[in-house]
C-alpha cells in the first residue's frame, strides 16, 4: 500500500523579486509596516493630533506644579510652530483665561514691548500660565482631533467637499487673521476660536476621505501582491 501523499502548504509564497528570489525578510517586514500604516492610518493621526494638542496645555500645568524646566522645553518647541503671544492665548491657574494686552501690561507684563518680547511672557502667579499653543491654534487642533473621532464613524458616508466649498469655510479665518494683522481691526477670543474650528473641521472633511481612499487602495495593492 503506498504511503498517504502529505498535504501540500496552501500558504502563498512571497512574491518574487525583480531578480526572481523570494523578498528578504527586510522587504517583508517594510511591507508589514506599510501595511499597519494603511489599516490604521486614522488612528495614528489621531493619536499624533491628541498628543500635539495636550503638549501645550501641559506646560502650565507643570510650571503651576513647579516643573518650569520641562515646561519651558514645551515653549521652546512650539514657538517655532506658533506666534505664542500672550494676549492671544489661553491662561490657566490665574484669574482669568484669556487677558487683553492692557491688562497683561498691568499684572506684569513689562509695557511697550515689541512682538518678539512679548511672546517669551509665559504668565505669573497673578495671571496664571499660558498655553504653549495661541487660541485660533488650539481651537484649530482642537477640531481636527474632534474631526478625527468624528470621521471614524462617518467614514464609509462621508463624501469629501469640492474645492470652491472648502474656499467658503476658509474666508471666516482669512477675514480673521488678515484684518488683525495689518492693524484694521482687533479680533477677540471666541472669533479666534470660531475661526480656527471651522478650519480645521473643513480641512479634515476634505483631506480624509481622500486620505481614506488612497490607504484602501494600499490596502488592496499589498493584499494582492500576497496572494499572487
Amino acid at each position: 500500500m503506498p504511503a498517504p501523499t502529505p498535504p501540500t502548504s496552501t500558504k502563498p509564497n512571497p512574491l518574487p523579486t525583480e531578480n526572481g528570489q523570494p523578498p528578504s525578510a527586510v522587504a517583508q517586514f517594510a511591507d508589514g509596516i506599510v501595511l499597519g500604516i494603511a489599516r490604521h492610518w486614522l488612528l495614528l493621526i489621531n493619536a499624533a493630533v491628541a498628543v500635539y494638542l495636550l503638549l501645550p496645555l501641559a506646560a502650565p500645568l507643570l510650571v503651576n506644579a513647579g516643573y518650569e524646566r520641562p515646561a519651558r522645553v514645551i515653549y521652546s518647541l512650539y514657538s517655532f510652530a506658533c506666534h505664542q503671544l500672550p494676549e492671544r492665548s489661553y491662561f490657566l491657574f490665574g484669574a482669568e483665561p484669556f487677558y487683553s494686552l492692557s491688562t497683561l501690561e498691568a499684572d506684569g507684563l513689562l509695557p511697550g514691548q515689541n512682538l518678539f518680547e512679548r511672546r517669551t511672557f509665559t504668565g505669573n502667579p497673578l495671571t496664571g500660565y499660558k498655553t504653549a499653543l495661541c487660541q485660533r491654534d488650539i481651537a484649530i487642533y482642537g477640531s481636527v482631533l474632534l474631526g478625527g473621532l468624528l470621521f471614524a464613524l462617518l467614514r464609509r458616508r462621508l463624501r469629501p467637499p469640492s474645492v470652491k466649498v472648502y474656499l467658503l469655510f476658509l474666508i471666516p479665518i482669512a477675514l480673521d487673521g488678515f484684518t488683525q494683522l495689518f492693524g484694521l481691526r482687533l479680533s477677540n477670543w471666541w472669533l479666534r476660536s470660531v475661526t480656527g474650528a471651522i478650519f480645521g473641521g473643513a480641512s479634515v472633511w476634505l483631506a480624509y476621505p481622500y486620505l481614506e481612499e488612497a490607504m484602501n487602495g494600499v490596502i488592496q495593492t499589498e493584499i494582492g501582491r500576497r496572494d499572487q
